[in-house]
């Protein structure tokens, strides 16, 4: 097996299970990974534009994520208001409903993180992820993922 065919296949492996565990927690509250990745977004950056938010998310490349928030939006975690001026300009902030599903979101990713540090105990993550960015900056998803750690703050 070629070097890259397996970085593939293992790049697919670990996504896999880490999403089908993160959903598996996630059910208990009716809700997917992706529509968790929006609230999450939401939670730390809100208010954002329609457009804002798809620059933002890895679930889901592109810039208008509107099926995910309409979803959410019909659940009643999130809030969808026009502009005044231009109805084309839709501003998106979580309801209450919507932060409260934030705070237990951020518990089961925190046990989710948690397991993945105790997986990785002794191996040479920084290396790996300095890997996997210079990997992942050449697609949506990786630049998504890259504008939102630099709008943490995160430089590590």
């Amino acid at each position: 097996m070629r070097p890259a065919e397996e970085l593939r296949y293992l790049i697919l492996a670990i996504q896999r299970e880490g999403n089908r565990l993160l959903a598996s927690e996630l059910r208990h509250l009716d809700l997917t990974p992706s529509q968790a990745e929006v609230i999450r977004v939401l939670a730390d950056r809100q208010p954002l534009t329609l457009a804002g938010l798809g620059e933002l998310l890895v679930c889901e490349t592109g810039t208008n994520p509107s099926r995910l928030v309409d979803r959410l939006v019909a659940a009643g975690l999130v809030s969808r208001e026009q502009g005044r001026h231009d109805r084309r300009h839709v501003t998106l902030t979580l309801t209450d409903r919507g932060t409260d599903a934030s705070a237990r979101i951020a518990e089961v990713e925190s046990r989710l993180y948690e397991t993945i540090d105790d997986l990785t105990e002794g191996t040479p993550v920084p290396e790996t992820l300095a890997t996997l960015r210079a990997f992942a900056s050449h697609f949506p998803a990786g630049q998504a993922l890259a504008r939102r750690r630099q709008q943490s703050g995160d430089s590590t």
